[in-house]
């Protein structure tokens, strides 16, 4: 390397070469250190230069990327009419959807059809327990209980036509209870067939001389033997049910007298609600078997 006119010369020659010629003239160092700052400024400009354009790459990165997360985040902001069908969103189910069959619960059972046949009306049955306790409350009123009785010959305890009425239909068993209150008494007779449809065929043969014969004892004298009384008849299920009202004195009953009258739908109605009890607690019953 030659640094400037004041390196040393090498030149060529033959066997005979002869040493290297030294000039005695002093380097140019004003001269050389010129060059050296130009080259130092040169190099300074070169780092600069690289420096900016690293940035400037930098910047045009993170322009980029915030231009990609502006664009996702316009893409998820769009509008639901935009948005994939349902049917292109995948499903996470793996396999088909489990199927029920329907169920009902059954239809509860009818209480009447208990009552309406022997072969379902199975409950134990007498008087003492179709006509419980020692009175009856209707509303307000009290009736005081007087005696009771049943028999299987049904005629024997009926009056006027009501006897060949249940016979006629083969009534099974009659019984009877008799309530008080105040002068007045009333009789009630339950006839038992065994099915609904002679029940109501004998209280549609029955009439106005089909009456129940009246039950004394137990406080309540001899009544509605003689005199006029007020009677009823009904049916419900297998079970037909009469009533006898009238004054204990002997007094005939006419239609002023409002307290016979009440008398006698109270007994009826208490009558009609034990034969329905009846049926209700048996379809209870098997419905809980």
């Amino acid at each position: 390397m030659s640094f400037g006119q004041g390196g040393p010369q090498w030149g060529s020659g033959g066997s005979g070469s002869q040493p290297p010629q030294w000039s005695n003239r002093s380097p140019d160092w004003a001269a050389l250190a010129e060059a050296s700052e130009t080259r130092n400024r040169r190099r300074k400009w070169l780092l600069i230069g690289g420096g900016a354009l690293a940035t400037v790459a930098v910047g045009a990165a993170v322009a980029v990327a915030v231009v990609s997360a502006d664009s996702d985040k316009q893409a998820s902001n769009k509008p639901a009419s935009q948005l994939p069908a349902t049917a292109d969103i995948p499903s996470n189910s793996t396999g088909p959807e489990p199927s029920f069959e329907a169920t009902s619960a059954p239809p509860p059972l009818d209480p009447k059809e208990f009552i309406s046949d022997v072969k379902k009306d199975t409950a134990p049955l007498a008087p003492d327990t179709f006509f419980p306790g020692t009175q009856l409350t209707m509303g307000e009123a009290v009736y005081k209980k007087g005696a009771l009785a049943s028999t299987k010959n049904c005629a024997s305890a009926a009056q006027g036509t009501l006897g060949a009425v249940l016979t006629k239909n083969d009534c099974t068993r009659l019984m009877r209870v008799t309530y008080a209150k105040d002068g007045v008494a009333v009789t009630v007779g339950v006839a038992i067939f065994d099915t609904e449809a002679k029940a109501l065929k004998a209280k549609v043969d029955a009439d106005k001389q089909s009456v129940v014969q009246s039950l004394n004892g137990e406080g309540v004298p001899v009544f509605c033997r003689a005199a006029i009384c007020r009677s009823t008849t009904n049916s419900y299920g297998r079970y037909a049910y009469f009533t006898v009202a009238g004054f204990t004195n002997g007094k005939d009953v006419t239609q002023k007298d409002a307290k016979v009258f009440a008398t006698g739908d109270d007994l009826a109605e208490f009558t009609f609600r034990q034969i329905r009890r009846r049926g209700e607690a048996q379809a209870s019953e098997a419905a809980d078997q």
